[in-house]
């Protein structure tokens, strides 16, 4: 169950990796654009996620944090709940990486804050909501000038 709990987030880092390390190159932008990017995981809860429902159900219908307590002692539900935090992580790190190149934030501003997005994501989303507030505007004019730019040469 340990290898399993591991390869959760090897599944994922690949994506993240692109995000963090090659921005800018073409096939990152399209493989990271296409919503099934955060699968990978997603595999993993739904196989130790479907045998233990009857575990799940009850804790997510109406949870107590007794609930939770005794399921996450259960290597197959921590497993599963950690793939959905994986993959909910990589959602989010997905769409700030989008947002920010269509906003022409910089790459080397953003690496740090998906990396913060892996580690913290409730963190990093805050953090990127307040960066693209003030650089946004100022980003996504540069990003439509450099369009109009292109379209126009």
């Amino acid at each position: 169950m340990s290898t399993a709990f591991t390869l959760v987030f090897v599944a994922a880092a690949p994506f993240w990796a692109l995000m963090i390390f090659a921005p800018a190159w073409g096939w990152t932008r399209r493989i990271v654009s296409s919503p099934w990017s955060v699968t990978p995981p997603l595999v993993f809860w739904f196989v130790f996620a479907l045998p233990n429902l009857a575990d799940l159900l009850p804790a997510v219908a109406k949870p107590t944090l007794a609930a939770w307590q005794e399921l996450v002692t259960d290597p197959a539900a921590m497993t599963a709940v950690w793939a959905q935090v994986i993959a909910w992580d990589l959602f989010v790190g997905r769409w700030m990486y989008l947002d920010s190149r269509e906003r022409g934030i910089h790459p080397l501003v953003m690496g740090p804050l998906l990396v913060l997005a892996i580690l913290f994501s409730p963190v990093a989303v805050p953090l990127y909501l307040l960066l693209r507030g003030v650089l946004g505007r100022t980003g996504q004019q540069t990003a439509e000038l450099r369009e109009r730019t292109a379209v126009s040469a």
